[in-house]
């Protein structure tokens, strides 16, 4: 199932041109591959009023199924995004965060220090991945399979579950 993807990068660095933004380069590459299209690609730098702002907008405008962002989800002053992104959410989706979470304590136990959210606007899912290209192709391993039925959902277009 094609669906159509927004990525949000939140680097200080990377909005200034002094870093490579290898992590929003990565969430591309996996999208392409798992059937999704990258229809809008920003690096805007930790600053809450500008990540919100950029969150509705590109939400609000319509044709994102998902909006993922990258950085700024750990314990430093500067990391912002789950703060801006709680004050556009219509609702959460904890299973989410914790399910990204889960895997990447697999990895590092770094990742319980990871203050990422989820959740949904409009029809749009919107997810915090981390900021380093590692963790989000370990993220993304979880997340892309269940994207399809989360869009279609979304959408409106998946059926009713009968308990069986």
């Amino acid at each position: 199932m094609a669906f159509t993807v927004g990525v949000l990068t939140l680097s200080d660095k990377g909005s200034r041109g002094e870093r490579e933004d290898t992590s929003g380069a990565a969430i591309r590459e996996l999208v392409a591959g798992a059937g999704g299209t990258v229809a809008k690609y920003a690096i805007v730098p930790d600053e809450a009023e500008q990540i919100a702002a950029t969150l509705r907008e590109w939400v609000d405008a319509g044709g994102l199924d998902v909006l993922l962002t990258t950085g700024g989800t750990g314990l430093s002053p500067r990391d912002v995004t789950p703060q801006a992104t709680r004050t556009v959410l219509d609702y959460e989706a904890p299973g989410v965060a914790e399910a990204l979470r889960i895997e990447g304590l697999r990895h590092t136990p770094m990742s319980m220090l990871s203050r990422a959210v989820a959740g949904v606007r409009g029809r749009t899912l919107i997810v915090n991945l981390p900021g380093s290209e590692r963790g989000v192709r370990e993220n993304l391993a979880v997340l892309l399979p269940v994207l399809p039925h989360a869009v279609e959902t979304l959408r409106g277009a998946a059926g009713d579950h009968v308990a069986g």
